[in-house]
């Protein structure tokens, strides 16, 4: 089992991040600032204008600390990686499956299923906690409407069905998402998903935090041997990582939009943390993105029950448990994969 590690977040513009010895030196306007043990770190994510020694991009490489560049408000512009390192004969029974519709498709499912299942048990959860909340006749039918879908999904289905369902799923969902916004409603209002670019602030935070996820992810799927670009759901796209973007599917509804819903409703994040651009895009301020950096850390901290393995862990540990639960049904050691389903 994989340790459980922290992501090192660098948003302040003008960092310089270089190596000495085994340790991340954090230097800002020629000052070090931190200094961080390399093993302690499972990624570096950079911000903007940060750049990186050539010899700590070697120590990361070295250390299979995945470090990624973004623009300030999240974009994904790159990553540097050490070399491949998976196991070639699960990287090829990956491919084949793939290949493969009727498996491709059994697989597909399985992750559909912990995806709507999650989004439901969001809905449920609001319905539970807050009974008297306005318009928690929508979020109920939104949430019966979920059931009925994952009833569907029982059935023998096609890639091209799934994907078609996945659609309907997600547009019950995100239909009522908005009712679960307390606090702030007017300026937190949801109409739906934008994405890029995001043009609302409830909008603006969820892109950022799947940007994280998606991350966590992909290092997930590297770490274990597996190869990011081919997935079972999301089909080959250049540059993609169709198989990062898979297991992250049945994630976001649990890590990123429950993590989206608290910071709004307990106001820590505030209407004036976002900045409105003049084409209508939508931006976190430096202070809004260190607030929810930090209550992204802390919630991949939070121990909790695996559903599957009735194991307890860290929550940030669950992205290689689901790639491992993967790797082991690609290999023959499991007959379905088992999605995460939060109860």
């Amino acid at each position: 089992m994989k340790r459980h590690a922290n992501t090192l977040f660098v948003t302040t513009q003008g960092t310089y991040l270089a190596r000495k010895g085994q340790t991340v030196l954090v230097r800002i306007e020629n000052e070090t600032a931190l200094r961080v043990p390399i093993h302690t770190l499972d990624g570096i994510v950079c911000f903007g204008r940060v750049s990186c020694s050539p010899w700590l991009l070697s120590l990361a490489a070295e250390e299979d600390v995945t470090i990624s560049f973004l623009s300030t408000n999240g974009r994904f512009l790159a990553r540097v990686v050490g070399p491949t390192s998976g196991n070639v004969l699960l990287r090829r029974a990956q491919y084949r499956l793939a290949d493969d519709e009727g498996a491709a498709a059994a697989v597909a499912r399985a992750l559909l299923v912990g995806k709507v299942a999650n989004t439901r048990t969001v809905l449920l959860r609001h319905l539970r906690d807050h009974p008297e909340a306005a318009g928690n006749g929508s979020v109920r039918s939104a949430a019966q409407r979920l059931g009925r879908i994952i009833d569907e999904l029982e059935r023998g289905l096609t890639l091209g069905a799934l994907r078609g369902i996945e659609g309907d799923a997600a547009n019950t969902y995100f239909t009522a998402f908005g009712k679960l916004v307390l606090a702030n409603e007017k300026h937190f209002a949801f109409n739906g998903r934008s994405r890029r670019p995001p043009l609302d602030r409830t909008n603006a935070l969820l892109s950022f935090l799947y940007t994280l996820l998606v991350h966590d992810v992909r290092s997930a799927v590297e770490t274990t041997g597996l190869d990011p670009q081919v997935g079972f759901l999301h089909r080959d796209r250049p540059g993609r990582p169709g198989l990062a973007l898979d297991l992250m599917e049945e994630l976001r509804p649990v890590f990123a939009d429950r993590l989206a819903l608290s910071l709004i409703n307990r106001k820590q994040v505030k209407p004036k943390g976002f900045r409105i651009m003049e084409n209508g895009a939508v931006e976190m301020t430096d202070a809004t993105r260190k607030t929810v950096l930090t209550a992204w850390q802390e919630r991949k901290q939070q121990e909790i029950t695996h559903p599957f393995l009735k194991e307890k862990m860290y929550a940030g540990i669950v992205p290689h448990v689901q790639a491992l639960l993967l790797a082991r049904h690609l290999r023959g050691d499991l007959d379905a994969y088992p999605p995460f389903v939060w109860k």
